[in-house]
């Protein structure tokens, strides 16, 4: 920055600010300032996180092209055109990045059965992460998407709700739930248990939705088993579930995380749908998420059991999609 001391001092003062505003966004302290002044924070704070990320991962990159002796070590210093590409590049990156958060991909989906069962079509999302960024008016529009397809069920994966309920209470998003045209049904995330499962449950109550938490529902010959979320320790095994479960129904698991994939094929399960990985959100993260699942994105077969792993409807933190996509998944089940 080719600013005087003061200049610069101001820049990263800026900076930290930023940055700090991540801690408070977690803290119960978020939930005692107004409501868009608790949203500004929020995103403020996120929104630098990941662009720190990439701040840090280009200067690195500068760094050693600079100890290889590709690029001179005084490019950068005090270097006004420079600065300026540097920003011009970041203001492009993070527009294109925000654009393809707020851009909903329909991902159709055709699951082939031998089992008698009528012709279905649900909708599947995971991940609304509905908060101090992902308020009413964003909850409206991905309401409208869903009744756009008339589905006959609509099931979600957990994480419905992203940290702080105070959001959804103040803007009565339950109302807007109240607004899809067919029966949801929906399993924990582990941010339902960061929120307060008691409060999730009440919630979704008050939305309409049917919870899945260790149980299983029929409908027109579909059998809907919801897993509750393995931050409990002690949730009930599958193949226990399984045997509430008539075997000649389509059986379809909602479990949040996607670990453990082979017990969903051990147990009979026809397709699993889970969520929780966002495929890293940004690039790089999807990299890591694709080291530690079996699955971390998109659809995958072990055996006869069929799985999806969604990247999410919402996101959690920055409002940003760099190499992953928000989507919902439009399925359709029958001979």
């Amino acid at each position: 920055m080719p600013f005087p001391v003061w200049g610069k001092v101001a820049v990263v003062s800026l900076m930290m600010l930023a940055f700090s505003c991540f801690f408070l966004a977690l803290s119960p302290a978020n939930d005692r300032l107004p409501l868009s002044l608790g949203s500004a924070v929020y995103n403020i704070g996120n929104s630098w996180l990941v662009i720190m990320l990439y701040l840090l991962m280009m200067w690195l990159a500068v760094d050693l092209l600079r100890l290889c002796r590709i690029v001179p070590s005084d490019l950068f210093h005090d270097n006004g055109l420079v600065a300026s590409l540097v920003c011009i590049f970041f203001f492009f990156l993070f527009g294109f990045a925000y654009t393809r958060y707020n851009h909903k991909e329909r991902v159709p989906l055709r699951l082939q059965t031998h089992k008698s069962v009528d012709p279905l079509r649900f909708v599947l999302t995971s991940d609304w992460h509905l908060g101090y960024h992902n308020r009413r008016t964003e909850l409206a529009r991905w309401i409208d998407l869903i009744n756009a397809e008339n589905p006959d069920v609509i099931l979600i994966a957990g994480d419905i709700i992203d940290h702080h309920y105070r959001p959804l209470v103040e803007e009565h998003m339950a109302e807007e739930f109240r607004r899809l045209k067919a029966p949801v049904y929906a399993c924990l995330g582990n941010h339902e248990y960061f929120a307060g499962e008691p409060t999730a449950e009440r919630f979704f109550r008050d939305a309409g939705i049917h919870l899945l938490r260790d149980s299983v529902a029929e409908f027109h010959g579909l059998s809907i088993i919801g897993r509750d979320d393995r931050t409990n320790t002690r949730r009930r095994p599958l193949h226990e579930l399984m045997r509430s479960v008539r075997p000649e129904t389509y059986i379809l698991l909602l479990d949040h995380q996607p670990y453990s994939l082979e017990e969903a094929e051990a147990a009979g399960v026809d397709f699993e749908f889970a969520g929780h990985t966002h495929h890293g959100q940004v690039w790089p993260g999807n990299w890591i998420t694709e080291a530690l699942y079996e699955c971390a994105f998109g659809a995958h077969q072990r055996g006869q059991t069929h799985y999806y792993i969604s990247s999410g409807l919402g996101i959690w933190g920055a409002r940003f999609r760099i190499g992953t996509q928000s989507e919902y998944i439009v399925a359709e089940v029958g001979q």
